[in-house]
């Protein structure tokens, strides 16, 4: 079947007309573009007001709406939200509501009367920064070398906090091979040290979105050894040592994490793969990793943490497979193995659908071409409808992942979405197709000057639209000829290249656009600029300090482009010193000191081009003598000796070296009896020889000159030689490249390549044109051609094998005897079809086609291939019209065979056969029938539910547009779905095939329905439609909803993916029950569920949100209960996706025994005694108050707590100096201002103290904000068990954002 299909759009690819995506512009009516939209997942600031981007375009403008949760959202009720004029975005007032009432899933929606584009799901969700959960840290104490876990577990957030620990100073804490920071944030220890003491150990965690700093309490950490445990218990028990042994023993690594000997991971293409190992051992282990299953992929690898986490970047299929990390010290290795698997949300192949402009009767295909791991599934909708229930077109044909659009008329217009997802992701694409019929326009501006340097690339653009798509020639100056073969190269967008520009491609150009509705014109200029040369470059310099220097550099650049020079020194600017003099082709400086060595570059620019040149300057002490390196002086005293007919002996004497020894000698020579003032390398000698020897060819007048080069440059040329005149001789060599070919039936035209003027050897070149035809043994036919490269024979047989000579002639004789080569005359059309052609049907949709080889001979040219015609006449049901659809197959080579794939059930088809060669195709074959066998039928044309009531319902269907054979009836399926979109059993009823309606009785009250129709023929079933449906009046409504970018599954229920969910495992400690996981799969939001164990009630359930780390405290739970509890994730619609296997927690009790106390003797006494206590204490107190006393108190002013925390004094009652209200007195040590406000003693710390202009910025929880500035001190502060921070000066803020 996948084949058949892929079959079916090559062909359908070889006979429509494709059109390329056009902008259309926009004074022109097109479907509305979605050209801005918010993100899919849109985390949203809360403090900020919400903003939901949807921007379109389109003629007419479109207009907006939007939907919430799958529903219509009217905008104009809700008075928090606005629309953005002549836009679709949403702004949401959020000073007047919170936030998390707009965490929803919204999608846009443009329309026009053209057409409906919809934008994706943008799932709504605000940022969150969560208090750390208060927790009772005890300091730890460990011996010396164990291995050690400092737990972080961050609260959870949106998007999860980033982690790092510090210390109170928020100084990072040092990390190494042996101390680092797991993925999940805890800290581990390989084995702790002495030095690893301290009680500061703090984690942070920052949430990016609001800037929110949350920090941990600190954890205390105390490393005891052996011996000093001995040295203090030895002082209490009589010097007895009661740790003899030594400290802890060195050990083979082994995992911290992960657990157990192998683990698995999954992770999505194109994400970061992040796997770790972390060890425990003495010595510190070095963890390795490699790949099991191949190399690891260089460029896309990289180590962290000291090599205990390998991340791989941008994941591929081929990363896939198992991964060995390795522990290594020198007792011992342990390896743990880690299966890799890779899965991918959908992505694009080649591209998403792009929108297709029409004309009437034109065709074209959308191609929605996505992979992804599991495969996904792909559906279509036309104008946000799902394209199964929008009107029928029979100019469309849907095809999996096509869409055929085949004689389209205006309109057609619409606006198609291809929706691919699987269970990772999905990909929603709007492309419009657009029925246009335009003349041509060209969208280049008229008259626009390209300006190009000599030997550059020229592109000159024809931007065009029209509808159809205009065809663009080009044509230069007043030439009459198109532009389109070398050196011009015209693009499919119309724009025209000249590879290599020359100074004779400058001119007017004229671009023609054209199509059967019109011509428009557009004219082009191209100039073609000389490059920028610099013709004398500087030099390098060796100066003495307090001496001045000049640096040459002379440039020629095209006449009509102005220059600018430009000077560097050492990549930079010169410097700002007056002793810098620039001139228009020098630069000079003045009292030259040290500072001034380096490298001098002079930059010539031009708007278009640009040259550099370079030369350093060396500085040396006055009273060194200067060493000048200078360009040696050129060769003199040429003189040439030993001259024969084809050599001669040259000699000179070299030119002073100036401090740099020659390096080479370059000879040249120039040729004034055929290119005077042309000087040509002839040949090259070493810098320590001064003679050459010279091969001289026949027929040229020599005049030699020598160049000398060494480090600094080439000297100036030497005085020329005397002229040496070659006497002339026969050509040595004959024209290459001679071809034959034909351009007509009848002729012959020989070509070759004609030989250069150094080749002649001698004057009057001409050429001996030689031929023959092959296997006659003929005379050679021999002319004289000259000046040319090329000679036609005329009235030769057609398409005849030839042989072929071409020989160099002058006037002193005769080239070599030249070698045959071998062409062909001229072709002509095929004279004879194939015969004996027949069809053999393989299936209702594919048949093969044989025919004989038509003879070479009757061929008359080279065989290209054959094609085959064929046309579909009419199909063989008597409710379906007669069709004429004439298709070509072409089969390049000597095919026998071929197949026609994509063929209608039930037709009768007519073909036939015919052969090609270069001229063109030869007569068609006898036309043969064949008729196509019954296939199955496509999907019934409509199904309607009607008269829906309480317990029944009537389904009326049409017949299927493409029947494919005669139906033998119908197959209706139905199943009911209930709210959480379940489906339940499948119920079967099979239908005649003379009815089209059906009512079914019997169904259940208030419950929806989904039903499935399809077609048999006797071929099979075909494909099926489906509807949904409710049994109740007020519900009836069967109208598909607006879609969404998530479809529902179109079949039965398939079976659940397995959890990536494992070893759910609970323990329980004072503050509450710790539910740990494993998981392997790539979402990152997670919540855990639980439930009393005997609740049935699913709404019931209690959830308790957490973040990347895979485990969570509950407190939540009662003891002596029993809890029912699972793992959820969530997808990237915020819609739960996996769930775990339930864990059974039961909570212990807590042990109460006030009933039994309550109930003994001694218990009851002594609470009457406190009561006759207290009931005496509230006596005397009263006495005392009514004399009007005052009570003393304990305290001492320069040295008294907080009045929150004074104690409460056992002899008179009172909470440190209370004085009656009647006295209206302060508290002592503190300030009344007249106010009557309470303000602190000036001794109390105020978090103001630290801030700037007494604004501190803290949050309630006592996190900070953002940065800050305060006074530098370091403070401590006994804090209870209740504070969930850890004390911090704030003055601290500016370190901590460097870090994070």
């Amino acid at each position: 079947m996948e084949r058949r299909r892929m079959d079916a759009a090559l062909l359908v690819l070889s006979l429509v007309h494709l059109a390329a995506t056009l902008e259309v512009p926009l004074d022109l009516p097109q479907p509305p573009t979605i050209t801005h939209q918010s993100p899919k997942d849109y985390i949203i600031d809360p403090r900020e007001n919400i903003m939901i981007h949807c921007e379109a375009k389109g003629k007419p403008h479109p207009s907006f709406s939007w939907t919430r949760n799958g529903t219509h959202f009217d905008i104009d009720e809700d008075p928090n939200v606005t629309m953005k004029a002549h836009s679709g975005t949403l702004v949401v007032d959020i000073s007047r509501a919170k936030a998390e009432h707009y965490e929803c899933v919204y999608q846009c929606t443009a329309r026009n009367q053209h057409g409906t584009a919809v934008s994706n799901n943008i799932v709504v969700q605000q940022s969150r920064s969560p208090l750390w959960s208060k927790e009772k840290v005890m300091p730890i104490v460990v011996q010396e070398g164990v291995s050690l876990t400092l737990p972080c577990r961050p609260p959870a957030g949106l998007p999860p906090p980033i982690i790092f620990w510090m210390d109170n100073y928020f100084q990072r804490l040092p990390q190494s091979s042996r101390v680092s920071q797991s993925l999940n944030g805890d800290l581990y220890f390989s084995n702790v040290l002495r030095e690893d003491s301290r009680n500061d150990y703090i984690c942070y965690a920052r949430f990016p979105y609001t800037q929110t700093i949350q920090q941990k309490q600190p954890i205390s950490v105390r490393v005891l050894n052996l011996d000093a445990i001995n040295d203090t218990m030895a002082a209490f028990y009589n010097d007895t040592d009661l740790f003899s042994e030594d400290p802890t023993d060195e050990r083979k690594p082994a995992f911290l994490i992960p657990t157990g000997p192998s683990s698995s991971k999954m992770v999505l293409r194109g994400q970061v793969l992040e796997m770790e190992c972390i060890a425990e051992g003495l010595p510190t282990p070095e963890v390795s990793w490699t790949k099991v299953s191949g190399d690891l992929p260089a460029k896309r690898t990289s180590f962290l943490h000291y090599q205990k986490t390998l991340c791989i970047v941008d994941v591929s299929e081929s990363d896939a497979g198992e991964y060995r990390c390795t522990a290594r010290n020198r007792l011992g290795s342990v390896h743990h193995t880690i299966r890799v698997m890779v899965k991918a949300a959908p992505y694009w192949i080649s591209g998403a659908p792009r929108n297709l402009v029409l004309s009437p009767g034109e065709s074209g295909v959308l191609t929605c071409r996505a992979s992804g791991t599991p495969k996904p599934s792909v559906s279509w909708a036309m104008n946000g409808i799902p394209i199964e229930n929008s009107p029928t077109d029979l100019s469309r044909k849907v095809e999996d992942d096509t869409i055929i659009f085949s004689d389209v008329q205006i309109g057609s217009s619409a606006v198609y979405q291809c929706n691919v997802s699987n269970e990772y992701g999905y990909l929603l694409s709007n492309a419009f197709v657009n029925v246009l019929a335009e003349p041509p326009r060209v969208l280049t501006p008229a008259n626009k000057v390209y300006q190009i340097i000599k030997n550059h690339q020229a592109l000159m653009d024809c931007a065009s639209f029209g509808s159809p798509i205009p065809k663009i020639t080009w044509f230069k100056d007043s030439q009459s000829s198109t532009l389109d073969g070398d050196p011009y190269i015209q693009h499919d967008n119309g724009t025209l290249e000249i590879h290599v520009a020359q100074a004779h491609n400058s001119g007017k150009y004229t671009c023609v656009a054209r199509n059967t509705l019109g011509i428009s014109k557009n004219h082009i200029y191209l100039e073609v600029k000389e490059p920028t040369r610099i013709l004398k470059q500087p030099e390098y310099k060796v100066v003495q300090m307090g001496r001045s220097v000049t640096f040459e550099c002379k440039v020629k650049n095209d006449p009509s482009l102005t220059p600018t020079m430009n000077w560097l020194k050492d990549d930079g600017e010169l410097p700002d010193d007056e002793r810098f003099i620039v001139d228009t082709d020098s630069l000079t400086i003045t009292d030259v000191t040290e500072n001034d060595a380096g490298v001098y570059t002079c930059i010539m620019n031009t708007t278009l081009d640009h040259d550099s040149a370079s030369a350093e300057l060396t500085v040396v002490e006055a009273t060194t003598p200067a060493v000048v390196y200078e360009r040696p002086d050129a060769p003199t005293d040429l003189e040439l000796t030993d001259q024969k007919k084809r050599s001669v002996q040259l000699t000179w004497t070299p030119g002073d070296e100036h401090n740099s020894p020659i390096q080479k000698f370059l000879i040249q020579y120039e040729d004034s009896l055929h290119h005077r003032g042309h000087w040509h390398n002839l040949t090259e000698v070493p810098g320590t020889r001064t003679t050459a020897h010279l091969k001289l060819s026949p027929y040229i007048h020599y005049t030699f000159r020598v160049l000398a080069l060494n480090a600094v440059d080439f000297s100036r040329p030497s005085f020329p030689s005397r002229m040496v005149k070659t006497e002339p001789a026969a050509p040595d060599e004959n024209p290459t490249g001679v071809h034959g070919f034909g351009t007509e039936h009848d002729n012959l035209v020989i070509s070759w390549k004609p030989l250069t003027g150094l080749q002649a050897n001698g004057p009057g070149l001409h050429y001996r044109v030689m031929w023959r035809q092959k296997a006659m043994d003929s005379d050679w036919t021999t002319v004289t051609v000259a000046n040319n490269s090329k000679f036609v024979v005329s009235g030769t047989p057609t398409f005849v094998p030839y042989e072929l000579k071409v020989q160099a002639v002058n006037d002193y004789g005769a080239g070599p005897e030249p070698a045959v080569a071998h062409g062909y005359s001229g072709e002509d059309l095929p004279v004879a079809a194939p015969e004996n052609v027949q069809a053999v049907l393989l299936n209702s949709t594919l048949a093969e086609v044989h025919w004989d080889p038509v003879p070479t001979k009757l061929i008359r040219g080279h065989l290209k291939g054959y094609k085959v015609y064929y046309w579909r006449e009419r199909s063989l049901h008597k409710h379906n019209p007669h069709l004429m659809e004439n298709q070509v197959l072409t089969f390049t080579g000597n095919h026998t065979h071929s197949m026609l794939p994509g063929l209608h059930p039930f037709s009768l088809y007519s073909f036939n056969v015919r052969v090609y060669n270069g001229k063109g195709e030869g007569p068609p074959s006898p036309t043969q029938k064949f008729e196509t066998p019954e296939g199955v039928p496509s999907a019934p044309t409509s199904l309607v539910v009607t008269n829906p009531n309480l317990d029944a319902l009537t389904l009326e269907w049409s017949p299927p547009h493409d029947r494919n054979g005669r139906i033998t009836g119908y197959t209706l399926k139905y199943q009911q779905v209930n709210n959480s979109n379940e489906l339940g059993p499948v119920e079967e009823l099979a239908l005649p095939a003379n009815k089209t309606s059906v009512t079914l009785l019997n169904l259940k009250y208030s419950t929806r329905y989904r039903f499935y129709l399809n077609a048999k023929t006797v071929s099979g079933a075909g494909l099926a439609i489906s509807q949904e449906a409710v049994t109740i009046i007020d519900e009836g409504n069967t109208q598909t909803p607006h879609p969404i970018a998530r479809s529902p599954p179109p079949g039965p229920p398939q079976a659940p993916p397995v959890s990536p969910f494992g070893n759910v495992s609970s323990s329980f400690g004072e503050d509450g029950t710790l539910i740990s996981w494993e998981y392997w799969g790539p979402e990152q939001n997670f919540y855990v569920e639980y439930i009393v164990k005997n609740n049935e009630s699913e709404e019931e359930w209690q959830k308790e949100p957490v973040n990347g780390t895979q485990n969570v405290m509950l407190k939540g739970l009662k003891g002596g209960l029993s809890y029912r509890v699972r793992l959820v994730a969530k997808d990237h619609h915020n819609q739960p996706l996996h769930h775990s296997k339930e864990l059974l927690v039961s909570v212990p009790a807590v042990a109460s025994r006030q009933v039994d106390i309550a109930t003994q003797g001694w218990f009851i006494g002594l609470m009457c005694a406190i009561a006759l206590l207290i009931l005496i204490l509230l006596i005397i107190c009263f006495i005392q108050r009514n004399k009007g006393g005052k009570y003393p108190v304990k305290e001492k002013e320069d040295a008294h707590t907080d009045p929150e925390f004074q104690p409460m004094k056992d002899d008179d009652c009172t909470f440190g100096e209370y004085s009656d209200n009647e006295d209206h007195k302060p508290l002592k040590g503190s300030r009344t201002p007249s106010n009557g406000t309470v303000k602190r003693d000036d001794s109390d710390d105020s978090l103001v103290d630290y801030g700037e202009g007494g604004d501190g910025q803290f949050n309630e929880d006592g996190s900070f904000i953002g940065q800050y500035s305060g006074k530098s001190a370091s403070r401590e502060t006994a804090e209870g068990h209740e504070s969930s921070e850890a004390p911090s000066p704030i003055n601290a803020m500016n370190s901590l954002n460097s870090f994070v």
